[in-house]
């Protein structure tokens, strides 16, 4: 197995790119959420995407074996990721798409704790600490930080809010899953088919249960299941995984800190959502924790060379 990069050009072109299409998802499926409720839109789209990978890996003439025992702790990951989608899906019935994009991507923060309570060797440093703390404190800010008042706001955001969060937490346990199981040495399409085999079921189960299978087969919607099926759920998940295949993981995580800022900035731009000073400032702050937890072992690369050259400098 040839060692992971250092990000190139490439890699933050790549990573742009998919930032800005994860920033994008939440976007869509509040704008489409009248025509199909969000949560049968991710069932649809996670059916779709697994069909496509099965077909992609048939071509490949890729087997699903792996690690033996695979398939129980696939199955968790697979529920904890429909449980994700479930808790997003109806967090935006309540909260503006913005604010459920920060929410969600609080899951490294969860996934950072998990790990470090089931792997001696993610045990985190000062650094990470600190950063979980101002995370938490973000959160925080970014929870309390509104105005059921303002133009626009929805009376239940709070409970939208939290929803988001829940599932930010989810998707944490589901890296946990896959990362102190037999899955860590399964191919990442064979995971990936897993996670949206279940969603697909899980999912449509609970629109069912929900009441939540009344559709309008508008041309938004169809370009919704499309850029969802084709473009998030398949070709960027893959993308992810080639990234991360390709590159030092650390790197790639502090790139994806962009997700976020794309989702508050569309939200903003398509959805005309408010941006409130309090939210803002309190999303600073669980980016500014993200990049610390997840970017340590970089930011530690470069103080060590900073510190590097300022006694060269001083020689």
């Amino acid at each position: 197995m040839e060692p992971r990069k250092p990000l190139d050009t490439q890699a933050v072109s790549l990573m742009v790119v998919l930032c800005l299409c994860f920033g994008l998802q939440q976007i869509v499926l509040k704008a489409t959420s009248a025509d199909m409720a969000p949560i049968l839109q991710v069932s649809l789209r996670s059916g779709g995407a697994a069909l496509l990978v099965w077909l992609y890996m048939l071509m490949g003439r890729e087997k699903l074996a792996g690690a033996e025992g695979a398939w129980k702790p696939g199955l968790l990951a697979g529920a904890l990721f429909s449980l994700e989608y479930l808790l997003a899906g109806e967090s935006l019935h309540y909260t503006s798409a913005s604010r459920a994009t920060v929410f969600l991507y609080t899951s490294p923060i969860f996934a950072a704790l998990g790990l470090h309570w089931r792997e001696q060797s993610e045990r985190m440093a000062p650094l990470q600490w600190a950063g979980i703390v101002l995370a938490f404190c973000g959160i925080a800010l970014a929870f309390f930080g509104h105005d059921l008042s303002a133009p626009n706001a929805q009376a239940n955001q709070p409970l939208g809010d939290f929803l988001a969060l829940l599932a930010g937490a989810s998707w944490g346990m589901t890296t946990v899953v896959i990362r102190t199981s037999s899955l860590a040495r399964v191919p990442a399409k064979q995971t990936l088919l897993y996670q949206l085999s279940a969603a697909f079921v899980l999912l449509l189960g609970s629109a069912i249960v929900l009441h939540q299978t009344d559709f309008a087969l508008t041309p938004r919607l169809w370009g919704s299941l499309i850029f969802q099926t084709v473009i998030i759920s398949f070709v960027a998940f893959l993308a992810w995984f080639w990234l991360l295949r390709h590159y030092l993981a650390s790197r790639i995580s502090v790139l994806s800190f962009m997700t976020p800022i794309f989702g508050v900035i569309l939200g903003a731009v398509l959805l005309h959502e408010p941006m409130e000073p309090g939210f803002l400032e309190g999303a600073a702050c669980v980016l500014a924790g993200v990049v610390l937890v997840s970017g340590h072992s970089w930011l530690q690369q470069m103080m060590r060379r900073a510190r590097g050259r300022s006694k060269v400098s001083g020689q």
